[in-house]
């Protein structure tokens, strides 16, 4: 099973998202593909994507998160001991986000959501001191992320995969350059 978790302001509409899926269903697998829209509180995304998971055979469960996203993967593989795959993800959202409270506008849509400051204590609580297993991740960080420094990522995950991109950015535009190497991790080879 691949869970896909969209980042901060984005949606299963998201190119990645959709790519994922897209690949996954061509290869046959579209079954096993979960794309949830998150709740816009972290606790209850939390609660969401936990509750979305269990209900899966976590022995053969792989998360794949972006950014925010990539965040609620790393606590959530940290929770499960499942695989994970983290696209330019969040380290410290509750310091990032701070910057980004009251209405936001979210990608690919007009739907707008209400970024609340106790959000940010709820960051707080789900953020793990580190990774305990590095062989269950998969890190791919573009060193031209204009929203979140890939430097952190690298040091965060110290001892997983790595793909360091150069360049590229925050959405990683050239994303179908890795989609085959994503699913071998997950489980899903050619």
């Amino acid at each position: 099973m691949l869970l896909y978790l969209h980042g901060f302001r984005s949606s299963p509409r998201s190119t990645k998202a959709r790519l994922l899926g897209e690949r996954l269903a061509q290869r046959g697998h579209a079954a096993d593909y979960l794309c949830p829209q998150l709740a816009v509180a972290p606790a209850e995304a939390a609660r969401q994507i936990e509750q979305l998971a269990r209900a899966t055979d976590v022995a053969q469960l792989c998360i794949v998160g972006s950014s925010l996203g990539g965040f609620y993967a790393t606590w959530l593989a940290e929770r499960l001991g499942c695989r994970a795959v983290l696209l330019n993800p969040a380290t410290r959202p509750d310091r990032d986000l701070q910057a980004h409270l009251g209405v936001q506008t979210v990608y690919h849509s007009d739907e707008r959501i209400d970024i609340r400051p106790e959000f940010i204590d709820q960051l707080a609580a789900l953020r793990v001191a580190g990774i305990t297993r590095p062989e269950r991740y998969l890190l791919l960080a573009a060193t031209g992320d204009e929203v979140l420094d890939w430097r952190e990522m690298v040091a965060f995950y110290a001892g997983a995969q790595h793909m360091v991109i150069p360049g590229s950015d925050h959405g990683i535009t050239n994303f179908p350059d890795y989609l085959d190497k994503v699913l071998s991790f997950a489980g899903y080879s050619t």
